[in-house]
């Protein structure tokens, strides 16, 4: 039998035990399912060693209990930090401009928005994000033209768009 077909015999012979101990342990069916899913993906992830333990299921359920204990610590960690520091600011809506661009954003390339955020947004000359991306300056220029181009289309779509949408009102009041 080969480890893919250990693991899922282990799985299928485990998974429901350990779910129902973590529910008891953790009180939450959320929770447990959570910290059992990322318990069997590290088992899988080490289960050459897993698989030789003496009793891997003992492994697996010490894992996902110390997975829910780590989520409760932080959670310990982030309650306390707010009430030292108190909720957090006010932060304001994001503006329509804003909605418009990351929209617009969304539309182009990844590599052409990766470099249009890090030198636009982010600030970095175009030998930074070259460095950064791992491609030529000349790609990044390249990217960085294109990527305008299609921003500039596509957010003056959005503008016709939105025009007609408040024409549309106007005509219907």
């Amino acid at each position: 039998m080969g480890n893919a077909d250990e693991f899922d015999a282990f799985y299928h012979a485990t998974r429901q035990r350990l779910l129902h101990q973590m529910y008891a342990m953790t009180g939450n069916l959320a929770d447990a399912q959570d910290c059992v899913q990322e318990a069997y993906a590290r088992a899988w992830q080490h289960w050459g060693r897993v698989s030789e333990h003496v009793n891997p299921e003992a492994w697996l359920r010490t894992v996902a209990w110390r997975i829910a204990a780590s989520r409760w610590r932080k959670l310990k960690n982030g309650i306390a930090a707010m009430a030292r520091h108190g909720p957090p600011g006010y932060a304001p809506e994001p503006s329509p401009d804003n909605v418009a661009l990351v929209a617009a954003l969304k539309e182009i390339p990844e590599a052409q928005r990766r470099a249009i955020v890090l030198h636009h947004l982010v600030g970095l000359s175009v030998e930074e994000v070259a460095r950064e991306t791992g491609v030529a300056s000349g790609t990044v220029k390249a990217r960085l033209s294109r990527g305008r181009n299609a921003l500039a289309v596509l957010l003056r779509e959005g503008e016709v768009q939105d025009e007609s949408a408040a024409e549309e009102t106007e005509n219907a009041r």
